[in-house]
């Protein structure tokens, strides 16, 4: 059975930096595809990153291009995402989600294509 756990949230200035991770336990990652969601308070949980299984392949919403950034350890089953530049609305609840895929360079922010589920964390940008 996969599991998944994410870490490494927390609260911010605006400007400022985190770094999550997303450890997956029971399966090697090379097959999954992992995406990262994020739900504000009263908004639909949207898709904000993904990365295929190869880690080859990555996209993002547009309102974290060029500021977020995905990537994946697969020894280490670890995917992290990456935040910069962070902004007021950048707060919500962050999830990492997974689906099995044999196309190791396909990942989508769908969410309803995944299989697996972390339970979430808080990120919170304030000043």
């Amino acid at each position: 059975q996969l599991h998944l756990t994410e870490s490494g949230a927390g609260s911010e200035q605006p400007g400022g930096s985190l770094r999550l991770s997303c450890s997956a336990s029971g399966v090697t990652l090379d097959y999954y595809a992992v995406t990262w969601f994020r739900q504000a308070p009263g908004k639909e949980r949207e898709g904000v990153a993904c990365s295929s299984g190869s880690g080859s392949s990555t996209n993002y919403a547009d309102s974290v291009k060029g500021r977020f950034t995905i990537s994946r350890d697969n020894a280490k089953k670890q995917v992290y995402l990456q935040m910069n530049s962070l902004k007021a609305e950048d707060t919500a609840v962050y999830f990492c989600a997974t689906f099995f895929t044999f196309n190791p360079d396909f990942c989508v922010l769908t969410k309803a294509t995944m299989e697996y589920w972390g339970t979430g964390m808080l990120v919170t940008v304030s000043s």
